[in-house]
């Protein structure tokens, strides 16, 4: 009797055992898979990966603005990167130890000035200026231009050249560049377009009595800037000497060159193209001018000299810049 019932105590926990385990079983196939977090490969993630950008990602890190957040963004954006070396030197010609000597508002702005609204890839890159970088850091709170330049591969402001393009990312495509892209003023943009060569090498002439170099260099936020400038193309020049009726730049006496060069520079006003009207006078550091936009936007001078504005609002961070087909005479 008694072993009867030892085994029936036997039987009653084994299926008890069983009714367990089976619901057990039945919840384990119930409950839900873990969530599969698939890796990311963002403008981010690529320069935080790769050990000739810890630079980059640091400075990323500190400056305003979590751009290594921003970067992991959707986009797509196109950045052009410096790596170790870019910045290295950055530092030692701004005479910086190190990236914590940089204001964090300026850092964020120069980063900024490496990263493009969209996917530009190297096919779709001219020469020019139709890329504007992310960059804010200018008088009116516009974009910063960025003058590329596809003469010889591609060139950033004269300053930056593309060494390996078309790295594709999730949020868009990075360009590996040898040298960081500082913030140009008018004069950066003066030396890196060579339409500009003839007007570079008037304004650095040695007799000069007047530092236009130095004075257009002059930070947003310093008199007398910002500056809007003038900027007469190589072939307006070509056409001035045929004018005058001599054969170069230095059959130019000092006082005609000063003061004709100083007809191109308005101090302390960023003045757009849309800002331009009808019979506006516009005082220039020589003299007055007159703008039309009737027909197309023109500046007439004292001699009833007009030229014509070629190209308008290359914005600098210190001033914008129009190109014109014909220098302006006091």
């Amino acid at each position: 009797m008694k072993l009867f019932k030892n085994l029936v105590k036997t039987v009653l926990f084994l299926t008890v055992l069983c009714i367990t385990l089976v619901s057990c079983s039945n919840n384990d196939t119930n409950t839900p898979a873990p969530p599969v977090i698939e890796p990311t490969n963002t403008i981010a993630d690529f320069v935080s990966n790769n050990e000739d950008y810890s630079i980059l990602l640091e400075a990323l890190q500190i400056a305003d603005g979590n751009l290594d957040v921003v970067l992991s963004g959707d986009g797509p954006f196109t950045v052009f990167a410096p790596n170790n070396a870019a910045f290295t030197a950055f530092l030692s010609d701004n005479n910086f130890d190190a990236l914590s000597d940089i204001p964090t508002d300026i850092l964020s702005q120069v980063l900024l000035n490496h990263v493009v609204s969209g996917n530009a890839v190297s096919s779709t890159l001219t020469t020019g200026y139709d890329v504007s970088s992310l960059s804010t850091a200018t008088p009116n709170g516009n974009s910063m231009s960025l003058y590329i330049n596809t003469a010889d591969g591609v060139v950033i402001n004269g300053v930056s050249s593309v060494t390996t393009a078309d790295v594709s990312v999730d949020n868009g495509t990075i360009h590996a560049v040898d040298a960081v892209i500082g913030l140009p003023t008018v004069v950066t943009f003066a030396t890196a377009d060579p339409n500009f060569s003839v007007l570079v090498t008037a304004l650095t002439r040695s007799d000069l009595t007047f530092d236009f170099v130095g004075t257009l260099s002059t930070a947003n936020g310093t008199a007398p800037a910002p500056f809007t400038v003038f900027a007469p193309i190589d072939q307006a020049f070509i056409d001035l000497l045929e004018e005058l009726g001599v054969d170069s730049l230095d059959d130019i006496d000092e006082t005609t060159l000063n003061a004709t060069l100083k007809m191109h520079a308005v101090a302390g006003a960023n003045v757009l193209a849309a800002s331009l009207s009808d019979g506006l006078t516009i005082t220039t550091l020589g003299g007055d001018i007159t703008a039309n936009v009737t027909d197309g936007a023109t500046l007439t001078d004292a001699n009833d000299r007009v030229s014509t504005i070629i190209a308008v609002d290359v914005q600098a961070s210190n001033g914008v810049i129009h190109a014109i087909d014909k220098v302006i005479l006091k």
